[in-house]
Protein backbone atom coordinates (compact mmCIF):
# COMPACT_ATOMS: atom_id res chain seq x y z
CA UNK A 1 0.00 0.00 0.00
CA UNK A 2 0.75 3.25 -0.41
CA UNK A 3 -0.28 5.02 3.07
CA UNK A 4 2.36 7.92 2.52
CA UNK A 5 0.70 8.81 0.03
CA UNK A 6 -3.01 8.86 0.91
CA UNK A 7 -5.04 11.58 2.20
CA UNK A 8 -6.33 9.38 5.46
CA UNK A 9 -2.37 8.62 6.64
CA UNK A 10 -1.84 11.92 9.05
CA UNK A 11 0.42 12.38 11.71
CA UNK A 12 -1.04 11.91 15.41
CA UNK A 13 0.35 13.90 17.95
CA UNK A 14 -0.94 11.89 20.62
CA UNK A 15 0.70 8.48 19.44
CA UNK A 16 3.60 10.64 18.08
CA UNK A 17 3.35 8.52 14.99
CA UNK A 18 1.83 8.72 11.08
CA UNK A 19 -1.63 7.00 11.40
CA UNK A 20 -4.88 6.30 9.00
CA UNK A 21 -7.28 8.82 9.99
CA UNK A 22 -10.22 6.69 7.93
CA UNK A 23 -13.59 7.00 9.40
CA UNK A 24 -14.40 3.54 9.35
CA UNK A 25 -15.75 0.74 11.88
CA UNK A 26 -14.64 -2.35 12.85
CA UNK A 27 -17.02 -4.24 10.47
CA UNK A 28 -15.18 -2.10 7.53
CA UNK A 29 -11.87 -3.30 8.69
CA UNK A 30 -12.53 -6.80 9.38
CA UNK A 31 -13.69 -6.46 5.65
CA UNK A 32 -10.72 -5.04 4.49
CA UNK A 33 -8.57 -7.09 6.50
CA UNK A 34 -9.81 -10.19 5.47
CA UNK A 35 -9.99 -9.52 1.50
CA UNK A 36 -6.12 -10.77 1.49
CA UNK A 37 -5.91 -7.86 -1.05
CA UNK A 38 -2.70 -5.18 -0.95
CA UNK A 39 -4.88 -2.83 -1.96
CA UNK A 40 -6.74 -0.07 0.27
CA UNK A 41 -10.54 0.53 -0.64
CA UNK A 42 -10.35 3.40 1.27
CA UNK A 43 -7.27 5.25 -0.39
CA UNK A 44 -7.42 8.60 -1.42
CA UNK A 45 -4.60 10.33 -3.34
CA UNK A 46 -3.30 13.13 -0.74
CA UNK A 47 -1.64 15.24 -3.65
CA UNK A 48 -4.12 18.17 -3.70
CA UNK A 49 -2.54 19.21 -6.86
CA UNK A 50 -3.56 16.56 -8.61
CA UNK A 51 -7.27 17.64 -9.87
CA UNK A 52 -5.71 20.90 -11.16
CA UNK A 53 -3.00 18.46 -13.57
CA UNK A 54 -6.16 16.93 -15.13
CA UNK A 55 -8.08 20.89 -15.26
CA UNK A 56 -4.89 21.69 -17.28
Amino acid sequence: MRCEECQYYTYDEDYEEYVCDMDMDEDDYARMISQGSKDCPYWKSGDEYAVVKHQM
